[in-house]
């Protein structure tokens, strides 16, 4: 078996079921599907036991939040490489998970491209290149989780989400996966999954935890690091502060437009 598709849920019996018809209507044959629910009370687990027959292993009980649950989710895998997909968001597709093993993966990581939605439109989301993935870059993008094949060894060796934080877990995990750990990644050119903007992470009323989180993943995981990073932050914040004219100026003289 060469794929595990880990949903979590809680309270999103209408995103569930929209999550799970499009994992259980893929040609692929030869993969597990897992449904961790957090002892829904809105009708998800009825969901749940409409599929349950696709459904390789599923539970309904309490659980110490979102990581927790993907952490429960680790723990019944068996496949090569995991794959995050949370109630609300959906493969593109019946042929993803054919499309994917295609490429005959190998890397540590492996992502792809997914849609956003948000208000029920669809946005094209497109991601940097390996190449050009640096701890710099990182400070301000991610992976798309929902759009990303991990393989389950990685778990054991780096270890598993920390559940202390309540947004930022996956971005720190693939943090410490990529730049303390140096774990091998490759980029394919496939829409993966369409990712529902309205979950928890897009809140603007989380936007501040979101920042305090990721600065104390950083200085807990790479604090030699951070001197330079602070450096850069002061660089950045300077450049904008510059005169809109200078700016426009400056951004003329390198070939792009004002912002």
């Amino acid at each position: 078996m060469k794929l595990s598709i880990v949903t979590i849920n809680r309270n999103n019996a209408e995103g569930l079921r929209k999550t799970i018809e499009s994992v259980v209507a893929q040609t692929l044959d030869d993969f597990e599907y897992i449904v961790i629910d957090g002892a829904s009370t809105d009708g998800s687990v009825d969901v749940i036991r409409q599929y349950e027959d696709r459904i390789s292993y599923w539970v309904s009980e309490p659980d110490k939040g979102i990581y927790n649950a993907m952490n429960k989710g680790i723990a019944r895998a068996k496949g090569e490489y995991l794959l995050f997909l949370n109630s609300g968001d959906y493969l593109v597709d019946k042929n993803v998970l054919v499309n994917v093993v295609a490429y005959e993966l190998k890397d540590d990581i492996v992502y792809g491209e997914q849609n956003c939605i948000k208000n029920n439109v669809v946005h094209k989301g497109v991601y940097i290149e390996p190449q050009y993935l640096t701890f710099l870059t990182y400070l301000s993008a991610t992976l798309p989780h929902q759009s990303t094949f991990i393989k389950r060894e990685l778990f054991d060796q780096i270890g598993l989400y920390n559940e202390k934080n309540k947004i930022v877990s996956d971005w720190e995990w693939f943090a410490v996966a990529l730049f303390r750990y140096n774990v091998s990644l490759i980029h394919i050119k496939e829409v993966i999954a369409c990712y529902d903007l309205n979950g928890i992470s897009n809140d603007k009323e989380m936007e501040n935890l979101h920042q305090k989180e990721k600065n104390d993943c950083l200085y807990r995981n790479f604090p030699r690091l951070m001197k330079d990073v602070e450096v850069y932050n002061r660089l950045y914040n300077k450049y904008y502060n510059i005169p809109k004219v200078i700016r426009a100026f400056y951004n003329r003289l390198h070939g792009g437009k004002e912002k």
